[in-house]
């Protein structure tokens, strides 16, 4: 069941008497109880994708509906107590410094008109949740990063909603507490069944807890699908480049004498299987490893490899087509996707 439903979505901005399409024709599905990832590059619309669905911004053309509600039909009062459905949490925290940490968690529960003791109450069960029942008299100042965003998803979790929106909620952390961060996230989804859209430029945050992804490229919808499936086999430029790099250079090999190359990604029953040694030995022809790492993918350990081919159209169709026969993710790339410009 869809509790996020984007249709024809359009947002267009006036800047400098020209017009800029910040979102073209966006149209999404999100299940509920899912972890979806919403990713791109800077200035690719994501953002303004993610306040799009709250009515933060209002669309140019084109619908938003949560749970079945269109919310360009509703307006005071219904759209307020509609957007308290859906949390939100942001790359700079946002807290509140002249309050503690109990304060800033009962915060939008005073705004809703929540007694000062059950929003109190309240408060301390999710501080519990996210680890920090023994921080409630601290003030943000005496935070560490971390520890300033799980206040500020403690405060998203107040009003009890139903979706958690998260614009870069990760970008200002480290990678230690980043990966602290994402487990609590995936904890909270596991726990209370709430929808979790991830808005991201960090393909390493997407395969480390999203189910599926949407990839947003100047403004376009370009691929959405399982995380999984588009690790394995990018179609969009964007998306291999956000797998692949733009900028990285692959050592010790800077440079093929063949421009030549595959992608191949090892599946769960041809991880241990010794497949390059055995395509060597099958054609007689060796190939060059340009790149080889594992990545994490929703608790799995998935592998993925660039190597590079031989020149023969020949030996390289052969080489494919036994990769494929064995059980690997074959996609061909191209030079720029694996060598610095």
């Amino acid at each position: 069941m869809s509790v996020i439903e984007i249709k024809n979505l359009v947002k267009r901005f006036e800047v400098e008497n020209n017009t800029v399409v910040a979102l073209d024709n966006i149209n999404l599905s999100i299940e509920k109880g899912e972890i979806f990832g919403i990713i791109g590059m800077s200035g690719a619309g994501k953002s303004t994708l993610v306040r799009s669905i709250n009515f933060l911004e209002k669309p140019t053309e084109g619908s938003v509906k949560i749970d079945g509600v269109d919310l360009s039909e509703l307006q005071g009062r219904e759209l307020r107590k509609m957007r308290a459905q859906i949390g939100m949490i942001f790359q700079g925290f946002n807290l509140l410094e002249q309050r503690n940490v109990l304060g800033n968690v009962c915060f939008p529960l005073e705004l809703a008109g929540v007694r000062r003791s059950e929003a109190k109450e309240r408060a301390r069960e999710l501080l519990k949740i996210v680890k920090l029942e023994d921080k409630e008299k601290a003030y943000p100042s005496q935070l560490s990063g971390g520890q300033k965003q799980r206040v500020a998803i403690a405060r998203a979790l107040a009003t009890n909603p139903r979706i958690l929106l998260c614009d870069e909620a990760t970008s200002a952390l480290d990678p230690q507490t980043t990966t602290a961060i994402l487990n609590l996230l995936k904890e909270i989804n596991e726990r209370l069944g709430i929808t979790i859209v991830i808005i991201t430029h960090q393909m390493s945050v997407v395969t480390e807890v999203c189910h599926k992804v949407a990839i947003i490229d100047n403004g376009k919808l370009v691929e959405s699908g399982s995380v999984e499936e588009i690790f394995a086999s990018p179609k969009s430029d964007a998306a291999k480049e956000l797998i692949l790099g733009k900028d990285i250079r692959y050592t010790p090999v800077e440079k093929l004498e063949t421009d030549k190359a595959v992608r191949i990604v090892f599946t769960e029953n041809s991880a241990y299987e010794p497949v390059l040694a055995n395509v060597i030995l099958k054609t007689g022809n060796p190939v060059n490893i340009l790149k080889a790492d594992t990545k994490n993918i929703n608790g799995k350990a998935v592998g993925e490899m660039i190597l590079g081919l031989p020149e023969e159209e020949d030996t390289r169709t052969e080489i494919i087509e036994y990769l494929k026969e064995v059980g690997l993710i074959v996609t061909e790339v191209s030079e720029n996707e694996y060598t610095s410009a």
